[in-house]
């Protein structure tokens, strides 16, 4: 895996964490931001897992 796909999952779990983080003692429209914070770290981490994957199977065939 690139050492850029690397940084952009450490990235996205960062993401991830202050979503989690907001989410915790926020309310209202503060709360509702950070879960799709949480959201959007957690499919970003998938979507580069996915296609580091995808790409090798790929290669494979």
């Amino acid at each position: 895996m690139p050492v850029s796909s690397v940084l952009f999952m450490v990235l996205a779990a960062a993401l991830a964490l202050v979503g989690l983080l907001i989410v915790a003692v926020a309310e209202g429209y503060f709360y509702a931001w950070g879960v799709m914070l949480t959201a959007f770290g957690l499919f970003y981490g998938y979507g580069i897992v996915k296609r580091h994957f995808d790409a090798k199977d790929r290669a494979a065939h």
